[in-house]
């Protein structure tokens, strides 16, 4: 999808992060968007500000984990612009703790926002794309869907089911011969308040949640990495567009990574347990 001027994206999670960069680099590429987040706070500055700038764009607060509000989603970008030709599933949260004591609510949060919402927004826009012959699916994956990081159980299964689902869908389009586009986005550390995301927990996963060692370290750890060493949204939001225009499929945002998967293949021939950065 070369030409991104007056057409319609959506993108999920967009009231901060990737997602907030991504409606924004949409936005002054000439498309309209629709800006989903179920923060409400954070949805209404994100499109009151691109709405300041002078762009057209509408919020809908949503659910992602509940596939009526996704399917409501595309429905009322369809009402409001007439047509939808980018989605950008991406909205994401993390839980930590030891895989044996994550609770099943967290479990179902976590899928449900981070996989199920994938699958919901796959399901919803991909049958749109395919009918008017023009669209693009990204992704979010994380570099937690190729290689996985103890602690973070939970995180890491979604994020290799998106990976599965991306290159399911790549795949059965190509099969088609469809003009219909996937990319995967599969980000290293990027400057984010996901490691936050307990500040959206719902009530029911909240009274059914017990902090650990392990979680407070995460969110310790992360957080000072994401905050002082990861990348600024708005360089992969420009990798994003850049993939939607020239139908690039992987999205790797940290080049180091190429050699954490070869380390990785390697230790898959020698039958070891790959552990990481170090192999």
């Amino acid at each position: 999808m070369e030409h991104l001027g007056g057409k319609v994206a959506v993108v999920t999670g967009a009231g901060s992060g990737i997602g907030k960069a991504v409606a924004t680099a949409c936005a002054e590429a000439g498309m309209k968007v629709v800006l989903a987040d179920i923060q409400t706070d954070a949805l209404d500055a994100a499109v009151g500000g691109l709405a300041d700038a002078g762009h057209e764009v509408a919020g809908v607060r949503t659910d992602v984990s509940k596939e009526a509000e996704v399917i409501a989603l595309r429905d009322a970008a369809i009402a409001r612009f007439g047509a939808v030709h980018l989605v950008h599933n991406n909205a994401g949260v993390v839980s930590a703790g030891p895989i044996e004591a994550l609770d099943q609510a967290t479990w179902d949060w976590v899928l449900g926002v981070d996989l199920w919402s994938v699958i919901y927004g796959i399901r919803a826009f991909v049958p749109v794309f395919t009918a008017q012959g023009d669209g693009h699916v990204v992704n979010t994956a994380s570099t937690a869907g190729l290689a996985s990081s103890a602690g973070i159980a939970p995180y890491n299964v979604a994020k290799f089911g998106v990976v599965a689902a991306s290159e399911t869908l790549a795949l059965e389009l190509h099969q088609a011969g469809s003009s219909v586009g996937c990319s995967v986005l599969c980000p290293g550390a990027v400057n984010t308040q996901i490691v936050y995301a307990a500040r959206n927990r719902p009530a029911e996963v909240a009274a059914a949640h017990t902090s650990t060692a392990v979680e407070d370290r995460f969110v310790a750890n992360a957080g000072s990495l994401l905050a002082n060493r990861g990348k600024d949204p708005a360089e992969v939001a420009s990798m994003v567009l850049d993939a939607v225009r020239t139908n690039r499929f992987w999205i790797i945002t940290h080049p180091g990574w190429f050699d954490v998967l070869e380390a990785r293949v390697a230790a898959m021939r020698e039958g070891r347990l790959h552990t990481g950065f170090g192999g």
